[in-house]
């Protein structure tokens, strides 16, 4: 793959929505009993922008978890390459165990996804898209394959770019 870096989303001109999709109760036993808190899935992202982050938190009481995982969510912003209403074309993000697979879809379909891939999608801005979760269904490692299969999205211009020839030989 293909390593590029991030640029600098500026977060004053985003209109972010924040869905939680996971909170864990944690438990570390310790001498004395045991210590009991919460970690939090957060995704947050624009949908007009087509702007997507997640982020996780940790903390004694719920509420508390869920801003620490925004904040994260926030600093872990990325901009998603698609069409006016689908992805360009067919990947397959991955990540440990998890597999999920984002194919593009024509105008009236909606969002075929479910649970933790569909909160990334909605966040995203995508309108279209069939996907298929593969392997591990974690919310951890779905979310983060489908984060991977997100960054390998591609624009014409950068393949045609890559390839040395005009767009309209693509």
């Amino acid at each position: 793959m293909i390593a590029t870096a991030a640029k600098k989303i500026d977060l004053s001109t985003l209109q972010l929505k924040e869905t939680v999709v996971a909170i864990n109760r944690v438990t570390k036993v310790v001498k004395g009993g045991k210590n009991l808190s919460f970690s939090a899935l957060v995704i947050v992202g624009d949908p007009a922008q087509k702007v997507v982050g997640y982020g996780t938190g940790k903390a004694k009481e719920v509420p508390a978890a869920i801003k620490k995982g925004i904040e994260a969510a926030k600093k872990n912003l990325r901009k998603v390459n698609v069409l006016e209403t689908t992805i360009p074309h067919q990947v397959l993000g991955r990540f440990g165990s998890g597999l999920v697979l984002l194919k593009p879809a024509p105008q009236g379909t909606g969002v075929i996804a479910g649970g933790s891939v569909r909160a990334v999608i909605e966040a995203a801005g995508i309108p279209n898209v069939l996907t298929k979760s593969l392997g591990s269904r974690n919310p951890h490692n779905a979310v983060k394959a489908t984060f991977d299969a997100l960054a390998q999205l591609r624009e014409k211009t950068e393949v045609a770019d890559v390839r040395g020839l005009p767009v309209e030989k693509l």
